[in-house]
């Protein structure tokens, strides 16, 4: 779907690869002035170049855990071009253990990512976007935060706080023409995932066979429905959470 984006500025966290990367590509490709931050500097380059050939990009190195550069940094570039019409919090952390086994340190980590860095890059863009009375917010969650996952409970838990803070980000938003939404991936086929599935043929092809429609989903498709959440075509849509995850948060499991 195309969208006109021409002279709006967003900001994409995780932008180095992944959902993060198409996205920031589609963006660029539609006309808006993206900022993209990363942790890895080698990857944050080589899709800094990658989004350049598409339109304008720029990219920042940055840990969204360190709440004082996260804020800046969406202060910054909002700044320097005089607005901000977008931000996506897509930057996510993962821990994979049992509870007893999980150490809260680690707990702690996931929350720092996918729940404190979501509120610190959500007040900073709606610190912004609210005197300039419009803008577009879109959190990115995960099926696990809607569904339980054994052995994922920082993740799960971290990525549900995510989507009830975005509601509630919402209604605040609404009277002030700010927009926030969820989008809620499920199995999408990453670097990180198609690293695990070389790892763990098996154990790839039963999840993947447990998605309704079959298969996982491409970074480009999550990256359309982010951008129609963005886009003025969504224009009287807040405070929803989107599955996008081929019906697997629809499904009810039955044994076979």
């Amino acid at each position: 779907m195309s969208h006109n984006f021409n002279g709006k500025v967003a900001v994409v966290t995780g932008g180095s690869d992944g959902i993060g990367l198409a996205l920031a590509q589609l963006l660029a490709r539609q006309g808006a002035r993206v900022a993209i931050c990363a942790r890895r500097p080698d990857r944050l380059e080589a899709a800094r170049a990658a989004i350049a050939q598409h339109g304008t990009v720029e990219a920042h190195q940055l840990d969204v855990a360190d709440d004082k550069a996260f804020a800046a940094l969406v202060a910054d570039v909002a700044a320097r071009h005089g607005r901000l019409d977008m931000m996506v919090n897509n930057a996510m952390a993962v821990h994979y253990a049992s509870i007893e086994q999980l150490s809260l340190d680690d707990w702690r980590g996931d929350f720092a990512v996918n729940a404190d860095a979501v509120f610190v890059g959500t007040k900073a863009a709606m610190a912004v976007m609210m005197p300039q009375g419009h803008g577009s917010i879109v959190n990115i969650s995960s099926t696990c935060g809607i569904r339980a996952t054994p052995m994922m409970a920082s993740y799960s838990a971290s990525k549900a706080a995510l989507i009830q803070f975005s509601a509630v980000a919402a209604m605040e938003g609404a009277r002030h023409g700010v927009r926030v939404n969820v989008v809620v991936p499920g199995q999408v086929q990453t670097p990180a995932t198609e690293a695990y599935n070389a790892q763990a043929p098996d154990a790839a092809a039963a999840t993947t066979d447990a998605i309704p429609m079959g298969r996982g989903g491409q970074p480009d498709e999550l990256a359309e429905a982010i951008a129609f959440l963005l886009s003025d075509a969504a224009s009287y849509i807040t405070g929803v959470a989107l599955p996008v995850d081929g019906g697997k948060a629809a499904q009810l499991y039955m044994p076979g």
